[in-house]
């Protein structure tokens, strides 16, 4: 973030799409020439306004992101999806177009990836390196990042807490990557095991992907930069990698511009989707930050071992997760004995209507339909009828693509091959 804020004033999001053929939908690496077209020559990004567009590590992947932060995501998600209308308008010239969901159906990483080859392609060559990004938790990956301001050690502290107490239940809410190689995963949110694996080569740089319960730069910088740092040295010595961007944690710090950045969000199928969820994800995180429903120590005595395993437990069943940790539920401020993370988001989203009216009203409608239907990921999972064709998932995933070129919420209609 540009500069300084406090606590709620503004928020900067990112939204990663694939490029895919028009027809076929394979993905199609051209981002480069997507953004050639755009800025007329080879470049990273192309300012369109208040929305920019970027490229990532490989080049069948868009990053669409407010140019700025922003504290009206009402007008965000116009801004968001005219961006997408205008992408599109452009891709039809390589008979191309977005698709949305954190990871495409059918891809083959082994044969379809192509890095970025321009600008800093040497922090890519590096991650290839280390890590071999020919793979389903590298190059066949799209999320959404959500970065909420802070303006000084106090302020991170509530916020980081409040964000790490809810971090395990966000996949039960944002799942989308059920299926790879057109097949279903027995995961919900596959993306999220490959996240949480794809660099245990060095245990520092993921950790549990709940982050520890830090509170300060300082302690940050002891417990996590440092370690990090320490790790990779004999693999980088060049000093290509900082560990302040290594840092792959389920939420991670930039004390240099001031934010937190949630990173464990599937990019779901519209801007509509992706807002109200974000929306949702925001005002439950002020809920707590504001003392609504625990205290502060409440929420930072709940340690990393037990919010690991409730990420994992919704990692792989995402809105059917049942919930029976009765400690982090009083961390929550609920005093059932065990409770569907379904229920818990349509709680948080009750009292976030109730506490942030003028916040929250937009997103009832898509909110309570996500409510109604279950995660993207067991939506898409309904509409297969067990049946992983070629044929039946591109049918669903054009109508996935039509839902994101119209702004809608995806809904468990019979888009399959009849049995």
């Amino acid at each position: 973030m540009s500069k300084r804020l406090h606590l709620f004033q503004g928020f900067g999001i990112e939204l990663e799409y694939m490029i895919v053929d028009r027809d076929t939908l394979d993905v199609k690496p051209i981002s480069d020439e997507l953004l050639k077209e755009a800025l007329g020559n080879y470049g990273e990004e192309y300012d369109n306004g208040s929305v920019s567009w970027s490229n990532e590590l490989v080049l069948h992947v868009l990053e669409l992101k407010c140019s700025s932060p922003t504290p009206d995501l009402i007008q965000l998600e116009y801004d968001l999806h005219q961006n997408i209308i205008e992408v599109n308008e452009r891709l039809k010239k390589f008979n191309a177009r977005l698709m949305p969901t954190a990871a495409h159906p059918w891809m083959d990483p082994k044969k379809e990836t192509f890095l970025w080859p321009h600008g800093n392609s040497e922090i890519y060559e590096k991650y290839n390196q280390l890590f071999d990004c020919q793979g389903h938790g590298w190059s066949n990956l799209q999320s959404t990042h959500l970065n909420l301001p802070f303006y000084d050690d106090e302020e991170f502290a509530k916020l980081h807490t409040a964000a790490r107490l809810i971090l395990p239940i966000i996949p039960g809410l944002t799942a989308s990557s059920p299926i790879l190689g057109g097949v279903y995963t027995d995961y919900h949110d596959r993306r999220m095991v490959y996240y949480k694996n794809n660099q245990r080569r060095f245990d520092s740089i993921t950790g549990k992907v709940v982050p520890e319960g830090v509170t300060s730069r300082h302690q940050y910088q002891k417990q996590i930069y440092e370690r990090i740092a320490k790790q990779i040295k004999p693999y980088d010595p060049e000093n290509i990698l900082d560990p302040v961007w290594v840092n792959s944690r389920g939420i991670i710090a930039r004390f240099d511009r001031g934010s937190i950045e949630i990173r464990i969000v599937d990019i779901q199928e519209s801007p509509k989707a992706d807002l109200a969820i974000l929306a949702l994800i925001i005002h439950t995180i002020r809920l707590f930050v504001e003392g609504k429903l625990t205290d502060y120590h409440v929420q930072h005595e709940v340690e990393v071992e037990p919010l690991y395993a409730l990420l994992k437990k919704c990692i792989k069943k995402s809105s059917d997760a049942i919930i029976d940790d009765k400690n982090y539920l009083k961390a929550l401020g609920m005093d059932q004995e065990k409770v569907s993370v379904i229920e818990i988001w349509k709680h948080f989203s009750d009292l976030s209507l109730k506490h942030y009216p003028e916040r929250m009203k937009h997103w009832v409608n898509p909110l309570n339909q996500i409510f109604e239907h279950g995660s993207l990921a067991k939506r898409i999972l309904n509409v297969t009828n067990g049946q992983y064709t070629r044929e039946n998932l591109k049918l669903i995933y054009q109508e996935l693509s039509q839902n994101l070129e119209e702004n809608k919420i995806f809904e468990p209609c019979d888009t399959s091959i009849p049995l």
